[in-house]
């Protein structure tokens, strides 16, 4: 490998890790959001307000159901309204922070369902109010559930990525399909996929341990 293809995968690595770092820490805050709302108002949650519910769950179904690539389409125009750009590094985190949002509210939102009533019944018995009931109970409880989804969501993340460089959104795809494809340098192909294996399993590594450490 010469120094400039090692310098250029570098480079590509690290934008795709800034990418998905900065795509993540986004749709996990907005999910967590969107999830903790809808477990509170659907029919059976702490306050129900069932229309609130059914419009943020048709939301979500929505944007979950649209292809990456035309998701980086549609939004365009909010990309370049937000960040200036919607190419490179700094114009896909919007795309891929949209794509992912949703998947982390559903993953977020079945984790707090799985929790026992009972306990949330005990702690209503104590006089634990909604938010207590929420962040002490129900998070708490669903944690190695939510961290199992984060850690998927991620890996998601960088597949997403990936593919987002077809279209100019930078990273390892970009560099993959600039040199690998349209220039035919197969080797750079061949270490673009290594390298992206090598970032899952290190996610997945990583997700496990925390896992096994949250369930005890």
């Amino acid at each position: 490998m010469s120094a400039d293809t090692l310098e250029m995968l570098g480079q590509a690595l690290l934008e795709t890790v800034y990418m998905v770092g900065l795509s993540a820490v986004f749709s996990v805050i907005i999910g967590s959001i969107f999830a903790i709302i809808m477990i509170v108002t659907a029919p059976d949650g702490l306050h129900p307000v069932k229309w609130l519910y059914k419009v943020l769950d048709v939301v979500v179904n929505i944007l979950r159901s649209f292809p990456f690539v035309i998701l980086i389409v549609v939004l365009v125009p909010v990309t370049r309204l937000i960040v200036g750009t919607s190419i490179g590094t700094d114009g896909s985190i919007v795309p891929l922070t949209v794509a992912a949002a949703p998947f982390v509210t559903k993953v977020i939102e079945g984790a707090l369902r799985e929790v026992d009533p009972g306990v949330i019944e005990a702690a209503k018995s104590f006089g634990a109010n909604n938010v207590q009931i929420i962040i002490r109970v129900m998070v708490k409880e669903a944690m190695p559930s939510i961290m199992s989804g984060i850690v998927l969501t991620i890996i998601n993340l960088v597949g997403y990525s990936a593919m987002a460089g077809a279209v100019g959104g930078g990273g390892l795809g970009q560099l993959a399909i600039n040199y690998g494809y349209q220039r035919f340098q197969t080797d750079i192909t061949v270490y673009t996929v290594i390298i992206l294996i090598i970032l899952v399993q290190l996610v997945q590594g990583c997700g496990d341990l925390t896992y096994k450490k949250l369930s005890k």
